[in-house]
């Protein structure tokens, strides 16, 4: 098989395209044929050695395709079985091993190449909305990149549970994107001289006071502002670091701001068991399926050009959903 191997810690430079022996599933696990891999920031921090891999290695966790052998003891999936993953080492491949009891069964009507784009990000948006504040209808909310690929689809889902939703985008077109998904308001910060200084502002003049919830995914750059535009007692999500870690604050900002909340969620936790992994999964593909969601896939690549994907999404010059197509 084909397949993208971060040869050591470095810049998308060490992404080489290689030949391997096909692997075979161990027991519990299935064998699929990738049809394409999701591409995700956490690939890029893993392949220039922020966070802690072993290398070589193969990059990627997220992908779909068909099941094409499947190991000892797994009785609930067979040959032909169109299948997704969100937690799969080694997805930058033509053929990938998924724990059974981890793999997302794609109804028939679903494309694969949504199937592969579906999972970490709309995953990631339905445990925002679902789990770490319920959206209610009438909540005002605040979405930090609002036509990135957690954007899109938390916007989607936030407003199909009734709430107004206010974007941060950076480009004309990408404020396109986000009304498209449905956001009532769009803050377009490149035409803001101080963010932190200004879009509490603005926030609080369109929302009435501030937001009940902030949804940032942007970290380091966006964090004082997202916290300025809560109003009594909001709650502050950070759920990512795409412009770098907040560095260590006072507590009692929270205190002073108005006894505001303040939690680090990450997906891992919200999809530690099968049962809540494939709960959120069916939500998501239901929603797929009735018009409520769509998935936009704003930048395909083939196999080789990872480096080229990564060059792209680290870059900021991608909307949506970044992913690698095998054929």
């Amino acid at each position: 098989m084909r397949a993208i191997q971060a040869v050591r810690a470095g810049g998308s430079d060490v992404l080489k395209l290689i030949d391997l022996p096909d692997p075979a599933p161990s027991a519990g696990e299935v064998l699929v044929r990738s049809a394409a891999a999701g591409i995700n920031f956490i690939d890029t921090y893993r392949r220039g050695g922020v966070y802690p891999m072993p290398f070589p290695h193969i990059p990627g966790d997220e992908g779909a395709g068909v099941v094409t052998a499947v190991g000892d003891g797994v009785t609930d999936l067979v040959v032909g079985d169109k299948v997704a993953w969100a937690d799969a080492p080694g997805s930058y491949a033509e053929l990938v091993r998924v724990k059974a009891e981890r793999a997302l069964r794609v109804p028939e009507d679903v494309a694969l190449d949504v199937a592969a784009a579906l999972p970490l990000q709309g995953l990631t948006a339905h445990y925002l909305v679902a789990s770490t504040y319920p959206v209610q209808p009438g909540d005002w909310i605040l979405v930090h990149a609002g036509a990135g690929g957690v954007g899109l689809l938390l916007t989607q889902l936030a407003t199909a549970r009734g709430a107004r939703v206010i974007t941060t985008v950076s480009t004309q077109d990408k404020e396109a994107l986000s009304r498209a998904a449905g956001a009532a308001e769009v803050i377009r910060y490149d035409l803001l001289k101080d963010l932190t200084a200004e879009l509490p502002g603005l926030v609080r003049e369109i929302a009435g006071g501030g937001v009940t919830v902030v949804y940032d995914g942007v970290g380091r750059s966006t964090f004082d502002a997202s916290l300025a535009s809560l109003r009594r007692r909001g709650l502050m999500v950070l759920f990512g670091a795409s412009s770098g870690p907040v560095p260590p604050f006072d507590i009692q900002r929270l205190n002073s701001g108005g006894s505001l909340f303040l939690t680090r969620p990450t997906l891992g936790h919200h999809i530690a068991t099968s049962e809540e992994l494939r709960w959120r999964a069916d939500e998501l593909f239901a929603a797929v399926l009735d018009g409520t969601l769509d998935v936009r896939i704003g930048n395909r690549f083939p196999l080789a050009e990872a480096r080229a994907a990564h060059d792209a999404l680290e870059g900021r010059a991608t909307t949506g959903k970044v992913i690698l197509e095998m054929s």
